[in-house]
């Protein structure tokens, strides 16, 4: 069972256990037969991020996975290490190119021998889901990885449209899969596999950023396409902290095209040097090995990234009482604030950075927590096991 299945085995959307005989028995006589995930891109984002792990710790494990996205852009494409097929849509999910993509998608899956296909974000879910059918896909997977407040109501049932077309659905918190039951799906066809993360952030990284004596360093890791990552409340905040604790950086961790709008933000607040833009960085668990408090004030989350990395590297985190993070930072691993409210974010910053002892308790459990639930070796166990149970439902074997 997935972590949150086994400290709530009585919700709703806990994961269906999975039949781990079938699985151990599967996996030692071969390989997963013809495994395709598509991503959209290969962005920065926390599912494009969840997409690279995945796919590399199946093929270390010896299965054989291909691999697909709509836009073959982004700095992660480097990291695949392994070819990605181009499914363009033409900029548009109904014209004529997206029909023509996914009358290629039928083709390119049956001429693989595909088994299982997996879609792995919204757009995928809609653009693979059904070419997969009609190929005759013996199992067909979507995924959920967000709560569903950032579609409209139009792509949300789209989206669940295309959700009853497949064997499973794949949610990586509870509170994304409560959306779903609420929409209409049946629970039956929900598994929750929290994320994972690669061994490197686990590890004792040297910090990237040197820290001036007496100064503390609080970041906040997020991509800067959006406002509902909540960047501009951030920067008031520090603003706020600033008055009473002059010596304390505040460092923002992420690109996108709200930068040069938050910058200036920065400026007219009077941030100064108090206050530093890295933009995209491939050295994560060095600066989060920089910093003192991670913050995530964010207005919606499924399963935050930034806050299971910074777990991982021992580093607390505050962050909006949305989506899973009450479930992650509970039993005094953070804090958790009101969305959108200032006060409650500078209080709990000053709080935290006016108790050492508290923060280092603080670090410790929330390292002990990430370990026991997050490393990659966890995470592909369990889509094995889904994988190798949907399989066996269908009466699919396993290669030699």
């Amino acid at each position: 069972m997935t972590p949150l299945a086994a400290m709530n085995a009585e919700s709703p959307t806990a994961e269906k256990p999975v039949d781990r005989a079938v699985a151990t028995r599967a996996t030692s006589n071969g390989n997963l037969p013809g495994l395709f995930l598509m991503i959209d891109s290969l962005q920065t984002g926390g599912s494009e991020r969840q997409f690279v792990t995945l796919s590399r710790a199946l093929n270390l494990a010896g299965h054989r996975v291909h691999l697909g996205c709509i836009q073959n852009t982004g700095p992660l494409l480097d990291s695949v290490g392994t070819e990605i097929q181009h499914f363009p849509l033409g900029g548009s999910m109904y014209g004529l190119q997206s029909w023509k993509t996914r009358l290629d998608l039928v083709r390119y899956l049956r001429r693989n021998q595909t088994a299982i296909a997996h879609a792995f974000d919204f757009y995928t879910n809609l653009t693979l889901i059904p070419p997969a059918r009609l190929a005759g896909i013996p199992v067909v997977i979507g995924s959920h990885r967000q709560i569903g407040d950032l579609l409209t109501p139009m792509q949300f049932r789209a989206q669940l449209m295309v959700f009853h077309q497949c064997d499973a659905v794949v949610c990586n918190s509870s509170a994304a899969a409560e959306r779903l039951i609420d929409g209409g799906l049946n629970e039956n066809k929900i598994t929750i596999i929290w994320n994972g993360l690669a061994p490197e952030f686990f590890a004792e990284e040297a910090p990237a950023l040197p820290t001036p004596p007496g100064w503390k360093r609080v970041g906040m890791i997020a991509r800067m396409n959006g406002k509902v990552k909540n960047h501009s409340l951030f920067l008031r905040v520090a603003a706020r902290v600033k008055t009473i604790h002059p010596k304390v950086e505040f460092v923002l961790i992420g690109d996108g095209p709200l930068r040069q709008e938050l910058e200036r933000e920065a400026a007219s607040l009077g941030l100064g040097d108090n206050v530093r833009f890295l933009g995209d960085r491939q050295d994560i668990p060095a600066v989060l090995a920089s910093l003192d408090l991670s913050v995530l004030p964010s207005n919606s989350e499924s399963l935050s990234n930034s806050v299971i990395e910074s777990m991982a590297a021992g580093v607390p985190v505050i962050a909006t009482e949305v989506g899973s993070n009450p479930e992650l930072l509970a039993e005094d691993r953070g804090a958790l604030i009101p969305v959108g409210d200032e006060k409650a974010l500078a209080a709990a910053l000053v709080g935290l950075l006016q108790d050492d002892n508290l923060r280092l308790r603080m670090a410790q459990s929330c390292r002990s927590f990430a370990i026991s639930n997050f490393t990659i070796d966890q995470m592909r166990s369990r889509y094995e096991a889904l994988y190798t149970q949907l399989l066996s439902r269908k009466d699919v074997t396993h290669s030699a």
